[in-house]
């Protein structure tokens, strides 16, 4: 396919990446432009502008939040003169964005689907990715050949696109849970003379087996928070949005509350660029460790 790429962080130079080895054509944009030069040298093309990248067949995002989408993208003039069949969102944002999106695009003619993603840049990069995608049948059916380029396995999720943002968000949701509840049994464990990682050992091996508790759990054993895989501002962003959307439909989430303020004191210390394993931080300051 001809793939019209928007947003080369990470993660979207990982699976730009992915999409240039299956064999896809691909004209890359981002607003700074050292990864477009890094990409076009492995061999995609510039998109010279944004309206560029959607005279592709196929524009793929990934971009940081609802307001860098809702800029950047949710633009009549950029709509009304794509040339692309499709705009495919794999950012995670709100259902409520979702839906303004897929109405805006249909305006223009333009199909569009949200499939975010599950899997850090390591992931990203060795196309492991779970996708969680939701759109029309028949737009899933014809972006399968991306989607098996970037990912392990590609989840179905019905024809709403803001169901498979509310899947990611209640995932990241989790995923933020059990990282917190980590940090906690290992202050716990360090503050009563039991090596954290003895313990890490001991629950990757029976009760958790996985790669959430075995990686993060790793680097907070270790207490190294770089290179990030998944920046702990956006692990706050994403537990927000989880708050903003049990909010509009009346579900309480009183553990988010707290994923929110523990990720917001550790920012304030300093770790907001770190992994989002350095919440782990707050609960070893507040046991004085």
């Amino acid at each position: 396919m001809d793939v019209g790429f928007v947003g080369l962080g990470g993660m979207g130079r990982a699976m730009a990446r992915r999409l240039l080895a299956a064999g896809h054509a691909v004209r890359v944009w981002n607003r700074s432009p050292e990864p477009v030069a890094e990409l076009v040298a492995e061999g995609a093309s510039a998109a010279g502008t944004l309206a560029g990248a959607f005279e592709a067949q196929v524009v793929v995002s990934m971009l940081a939040d609802d307001r860098v989408v809702e800029n950047l993208l949710l633009d009549e003039e950029l709509l009304s003169g794509a040339r692309a069949a499709t705009h495919v969102n794999m950012a995670t944002v709100s259902p409520a964005l979702a839906r303004r999106a897929a109405e805006l695009h249909a305006r223009h003619g333009v199909g569009y689907v949200a499939a975010p993603v599950l899997g850090r840049t390591d992931v990203a990069a060795a196309g492991n990715l779970n996708i969680l995608a939701a759109g029309p049948a028949a737009e899933l059916d014809r972006l399968a050949p991306l989607f098996e380029a970037m990912g392990r396995r590609t989840w179905p999720l019905g024809e709403d696109p803001a169901a498979a943002n509310v899947a990611k968000i209640s995932a990241n949701f989790l995923l933020v849970s059990a990282i917190e509840a980590f940090s906690e049994a290992a202050a716990l464990a360090e503050a009563n003379g039991l090596a954290p990682a003895a313990l890490l050992d001991v629950l990757t091996d029976s009760l958790f087996p996985g790669p959430v508790y075995a990686g993060y759990g790793a680097m907070i054993t270790r207490q190294s928070f770089e290179p990030a895989g998944f920046r702990l501002a956006l692990g706050l962003k994403d537990v927000n949005l989880a708050l903003e959307a049990g909010a509009d439909t009346q579900v309480p989430l009183p553990l988010a509350s707290l994923l929110r303020d523990s990720l917001l004191q550790a920012i304030a210390h300093g770790h907001g660029e770190h992994d989002l394993a350095a919440i782990s931080t707050t609960s070893r300051t507040r046991a004085g460790i």
